[in-house]
């Protein structure tokens, strides 16, 4: 793996706290195109968890939703209105300003192609881009840079391994400015689809996350273990090496908005230096809320909301080439659980910025919450295929052709109709 400079290192030291790496695609860091290289750039983060699309982009004047979501409804009077139904989370304070601007639109019914509602599934599908599960073993993104031929297009991943977006013929190489996070940060989450169907552990599985959950809720986030940021890899424990990065929470709000910013303007330095990567994807764990949702998900959003200003204001005049696709595995059930909080579902919001795009209302089509328009009367109802999102995102901006969208990128996702009239 290649050793490589921090664009800021006054951020290095910061993100060395939070425990973040950052791969680069394309053989060698910041390759110099063959030809002239476009200036467009596409930015993927991944909510992992399952992000509550009802809580991200609350259909507040829908007339079912506060009975649906009873403790866990975001007040009419606090959300951020964007248009007569639907509103922004009051965390997403940014993203509200920018949408003001026809810088950033909603998705608010949209699903990849698994209904399993498992971590393990849906996340394969999501980032394969395959229209079953375990259907292609690379990542769609490592793909598209396939499409756009070798040194046309850098690629980056923030996190402490490449997801498998990512993953692919084109290799990669490493930058961290510090350690991963405990690998076992996400074993609960996949051991609940282990044992889903158990109908002993199960249960018992599902009440121990719920009591856990609550338990966290109540108690103040510890702080950070800060490693210097010259700590070399050799130096960390095993199980820091590799490990999937989940982004702890600061000891204050203040403090953990000051650290995702510099996420987002750290990221953003790479992508405007001469030659830097033009797609990145990123990894945001922490959205799997099954009890307790509204403390964590006001946290969380928060931060997602903070890392998407600093990306904004730190690309600058290059955020009007900019694309940044915010999505998740899969939404959350339509109705509150009894631990105040949603279980797996279907049907999420995905969230579009960037200043190049077409001012408009939603994407897709909202189906509404009446009982009988709920999916297995349980879930919000996909309107919209997230690959037809994410091809109209690469057909239009990124300029790749549709035959090798629906051939190689995303194989078999023809009955997917593409989105169009973003850009």
């Amino acid at each position: 793996m290649n050793a490589l400079p921090s664009p800021h290192l006054s951020r290095r030291s910061l993100l060395a706290g939070i425990g973040l790496s950052v791969s680069f695609l394309g053989g060698s860091a910041f390759a110099t195109a063959d030809g002239p290289l476009s200036t467009r750039k596409m930015v993927v983060v991944i909510c992992r968890g399952g992000m509550d699309g009802l809580t991200v982009s609350p259909p507040v004047g829908d007339p079912d939703y506060a009975g649906l979501r009873g403790d866990v409804a975001v007040p009419a009077d606090q959300a951020l209105k964007l248009d007569s139904t639907f509103a922004l989370h009051p965390a997403l304070t940014s993203v509200h300003a920018l949408a003001l601007k026809g810088q950033a639109r909603i998705a608010p019914a949209i699903a990849s192609p698994d209904r399993a509602r498992s971590h393990f599934e849906a996340q394969d599908v999501l980032e394969t881009g395959a229209a079953q599960v375990y259907g292609v073993g690379s990542g769609w993104l490592n793909r598209t840079l396939e499409v756009m031929g070798p040194r046309k297009v850098e690629g980056l991943s923030v996190g402490a391994t490449a997801p498998l977006i990512l993953r692919g013929k084109v290799q990669a190489a490493s930058w961290s400015p510090g350690p991963g996070v405990d690998e076992t940060a996400r074993l609960p989450t996949l051991l609940q689809d282990i044992y889903k169907a158990d109908p002993l552990m199960g249960p018992a599985f599902a009440r121990g996350l719920e009591t856990e959950a609550m338990a966290q809720a109540a108690m103040p986030p510890p702080a950070p273990k800060v490693i210097p940021a010259s700590a070399d890899k050799a130096s960390m424990p095993p199980n820091m090496m590799g490990a999937q990065t989940m982004v702890p929470a600061a000891p204050n709000p203040k403090q953990g908005r000051e650290a995702a910013r510099s996420l987002g303007a750290t990221l953003a330095g790479f992508m405007v230096q001469p030659g830097g990567p033009r797609i990145a994807a990123i990894s945001l764990d922490g959205w799997d809320t099954h009890a307790g949702q509204v403390g964590q998900l006001n946290s969380r959003l928060s931060y997602l909301d903070a890392v998407l200003d600093g990306l904004n204001t730190g690309l600058g005049a290059e955020w009007s080439n900019t694309v940044v696709v915010v999505t998740t595995e899969f939404g959350r059930t339509a109705r509150v659980n009894g631990t105040g909080g949603t279980d797996h579902g279907t049907g999420s919001t995905a969230l579009v910025l960037g200043g190049g795009l077409k001012r408009g209302g939603i994407i897709g089509d909202w189906p509404t919450l009446k009982q009988t328009a709920l999916f297995e009367n349980r879930d919000v109802t996909p309107s919209l295929d997230l690959r037809g999102l994410f091809k109209g995102v690469l057909n239009e901006h990124m300029g790749v052709e549709r035959a090798a969208l629906e051939g190689t990128v995303f194989p078999d996702s023809a009955g997917a109709k593409m989105v169009t009239g973003l850009v």
